[in-house]
């Protein structure tokens, strides 16, 4: 059985009006799109050695909508909704919910590093994924479940994220300050099968139509060359397995 939060519930429930009376709520994915310029040093540049998948995992509010643009993102080999910075026995949907566990609603993103790498990732992430400038909430949802944060593994994926987030803000790229925060990879926990692929099983559930399916919009607008019709999703992989 599938469990929404409350502001979740609230757009199942009003349907259309729902759409028309929360359309004044400030999202990313009711903001005019923009590109957002890739990290200096460009690397977008592919200097990848190793054809070894390589995972980043990204918060940026709920992650339907996370998980969604990037399983339509192309050298994306499988992005997978999970929790992450809190402990394994909290990590769970309804105790995540309450946000007194440390977890953020999370997509584990693992790619081919040969097709797209961490550079390019993380400008989709600022540019179509969600609004970093909101601290502790996106558009209708809020708590520190739903903040924004990059986890890292490595050194070298902290000082990407790091110095792009330094490059963003001295160029003012947004009227806010960036408030994403880089924090360390000590584990995660993928969430419920339900939340699962839910952006494509559910696409006209009045919640995803509004803030979800206009970030997978924009990734097709503003990145062409990246996007892919077909989405790579977790029950296909599953069922290869």
């Amino acid at each position: 059985m599938t469990i929404l939060k409350p502001n979740r519930i609230a757009f199942a429930a009003f349907g259309a009006l729902a759409l028309a009376t929360l359309a004044g709520v400030s999202s990313r994915a009711s903001a005019e799109p923009f590109i957002i310029p890739p990290p200096k040093p460009d690397v977008a540049t592919n200097t990848a050695t190793s054809s070894e998948p390589r995972s980043i995992v990204l918060a940026g509010g709920c992650f339907w909508g996370v998980q969604g643009v990037y399983q339509h993102t192309k050298g994306v080999l499988q992005a997978v909704s999970g929790y992450a910075g809190g402990s394994a026995d909290s990590a769970r949907y309804d105790t995540v919910s309450t946000g007194s566990t440390g977890h953020a609603e999370s997509v584990k993103i693992t790619y081919d590093p040969k097709q797209i790498n961490l550079g390019k990732i993380l400008q989709i992430y600022f540019s179509v994924v969600h609004d970093p400038t909101q601290l502790n909430r996106q558009g209708p949802d809020s708590g520190t479940q739903y903040r924004s944060a990059i986890f890292t593994s490595q050194p070298e994926e902290q000082k990407i994220a790091k110095d792009y987030i330094a490059e963003l803000n001295a160029a003012k790229i947004y009227k806010r300050p960036i408030v994403t925060k880089i924090e360390p990879m000590n584990g995660f926990y993928p969430a419920e099968n339900y939340h699962q692929d839910y952006l494509t099983l559910h696409p006209y559930q009045p919640y995803i139509a509004f803030n979800d399916i206009p970030k997978v919009d924009n990734l097709k607008k503003l990145f062409a060359a990246d996007y892919r019709d077909k989405p790579v999703l977790v029950r296909d992989a599953k069922a290869t397995n």
